[in-house]
């Protein structure tokens, strides 16, 4: 008798909203996407997606929700940043969840405007952001990659947040049709990760500062 293979279950309903409505938000941007237009996306109608989500703030803030707990897990690899390949995998890699979650970014100040809960808590992203570079200046310290006292490393450390925070939008600008495309995801996070870090060349060893220019060669542009 042949072995039957046990179904997956189901994805539960609310679970596919969210998923959807973050492929929407971050292709689209947020203002320009309506509940409708989700729910069509869904093939579902509109009483269903609001039986699991009543109000679009809803459903904003329970994307936020996940991304600030996925930001709180990976800002605790801070303390671990010893050298430039470290550092430079931990932004890359903050870049890259901020890339999953683009659309806060990319509408960031619209979404202060409209939505109190974001207003609140991205006042405690950017605390906790702040806070993790100023241990990884700790770490890069310890390890030798930097020289740098406590007088300037407060203000390289919130140089860096501003560059961390608003770098999709730089790039946005830069260019509308094709900046936050799938495609350029790559180039535009690594060059982020790169620009973040070139605030530390004044203080970086001459072997580290090496190092650097050596990761992001393959991502400068011509």
């Amino acid at each position: 008798m042949p072995t039957l293979t046990p179904r997956k279950p189901p994805r539960r309903t609310a679970e596919r909203i969210l998923e959807v409505t973050l492929e929407l938000f971050n292709r689209f941007g947020e203002p320009n996407v309506s509940t409708t237009a989700i729910s069509a996306e869904m093939k579902i109608s509109p009483g269903n997606l609001y039986y699991h989500y009543p109000a679009k703030d809803e459903l904003i803030n329970s994307l936020f929700g996940r991304y600030e707990k996925a930001l709180d897990e990976l800002l605790r690899a801070a303390d671990d940043v010893r050298n430039v390949e470290d550092a430079w995998l931990f932004f890359h890699m903050l870049f890259e969840l901020i890339w999953q979650y683009r659309f806060l970014y990319r509408d960031l100040n619209d979404l202060l405007s409209k939505n109190r809960k974001l207003e609140t808590h991205f006042q405690g992203v950017l605390e906790n952001k702040g806070l993790a570079v100023q241990a990884v200046l700790g770490g890069l310290a310890r390890g030798s990659a930097v020289k740098i006292d406590a007088h300037e490393a407060e203000p390289v450390a919130t140089a860096m947040v501003v560059v961390l925070t608003y770098w999709l939008s730089y790039e946005y600008v830069r260019d509308p049709r094709k900046a936050l495309e799938p495609e350029s995801a790559g180039t535009a996070l690594a060059r982020g990760a790169y620009h973040v870090l070139s605030l530390l060349m004044p203080y970086l060893e001459p072997a580290e500062r090496d190092h650097l220019h050596a990761l992001v060669a393959p991502y400068r542009r011509s």
